[in-house]
């Protein structure tokens, strides 16, 4: 019904950048809430950023002041754009979708997960 595709991960040294992106497929209404969250091996996975669909963004603070994420409504996407990256954001990044078929039905759905390394 809905496919979510990420793209953007890699290795990059500290202090670069990276941008990820996440699009959303299928039978959409609507899109509500969308996230990023991160996982590091042996820690819980943990939300990094949020935003609504009328634009309101949440942060962890380990983050704020150095991520952006930012959605497309028209193309069903949401990115995480990544400066100033350190070696402890170093994880697995998924993109999570809160959304509306268009049956109606609300759903959330989770990306495929895209590792981000950072190290010199």
């Amino acid at each position: 019904q809905v496919q979510l595709v990420e793209s953007g991960g890699g290795l990059v040294q500290p202090g670069g950048s990276l941008r990820l992106s996440c699009a959303a497929s299928g039978n959409i209404r609507s899109i509500y809430t969308m996230g990023w969250y991160r996982q590091i091996p042996g820690k819980q996975r943990e939300l990094v950023a949020s935003i609504t669909s009328g634009g309101m963004t949440n942060y962890v603070d380990s983050v704020k002041g150095r991520f952006t994420i930012s959605r497309d409504n028209a193309n069903n996407t949401v990115y995480l754009q990544m400066n100033n990256l350190k070696p402890e954001d170093t994880a697995v990044y998924s993109c999570n979708l809160r959304l509306a078929l268009g049956g109606g039905a609300v759903w959330t759905y989770w990306g495929q997960g895209t590792q981000v390394t950072v190290s010199s």
